[in-house]
This record gives structure tokens, C-alpha cells and sequence, in this order.
């Protein structure tokens, strides 16, 4: 079993290359998902994997971020227990 949460991070964190520490985090918890600007100056996305790698990826999200972010708070939603990933690699997308 695996974990899936969806997340946004809310603050300074547009533009401070959060997106890609978010991606090399995952990667090195070894987690799947995505993350992507959001109109609004939020990153949204989603993290799967182990649980305790989904528990400390979430701390990671809401306390640390990229050198030059300021994270205001992070919302996670739609924590479930999943039979199989959902993506292959964590990568980082576009503009939504």
C-alpha cells in the first residue's frame, strides 16, 4: 500500500526555483507526483509513495521549500491509501 496526498503551498514561492527542490526532494524520498505554478502564486501537487516518505515530504513542503522561498502555510487534501502509484517519476509541470 501507498500513500497519495495533494498539497499547495502558499507564500513567496514563485519564481525561487521551488519547483525544482520540490522535484529533487521527491526524488530522493523516493516519491512520484507532480507539482505546478498556479495562477493565484501557489504550487499545487501531489506526492505518492511510502507513508513515512509522504509524512516527511509534507514536512519538508510546509517548513523548508527552496533557499529563497517563504512558505506561509501548506494545505494537504485527499490523503488516501492506494494499491499502485499513479505516476512514474515526480516531475515538475507548467502554468496550470
Amino acid at each position: 500500500m501507498y500513500t497519495s496526498v495533494e498539497f499547495e503551498v502558499f507564500g513567496i514561492v514563485q519564481g525561487v526555483f521551488f519547483r525544482a527542490y520540490t522535484t529533487d526532494k521527491a526524488k530522493q524520498l523516493g516519491l512520484v507526483g507532480f507539482c505546478q505554478n498556479m495562477p493565484q502564486g501557489t504550487v499545487k501537487g501531489e506526492v505518492q509513495g511510502r507513508r513515512q516518505a509522504v509524512e516527511e515530504m509534507k514536512v519538508w513542503l510546509s517548513t523548508t521549500g527552496s533557499p529563497h522561498s517563504v512558505i506561509e502555510r501548506c494545505d494537504f487534501s485527499n490523503e488516501r491509501e492506494i494499491e499502485s502509484l499513479e505516476y512514474s517519476t515526480f516531475a515538475p509541470r507548467r502554468r496550470h
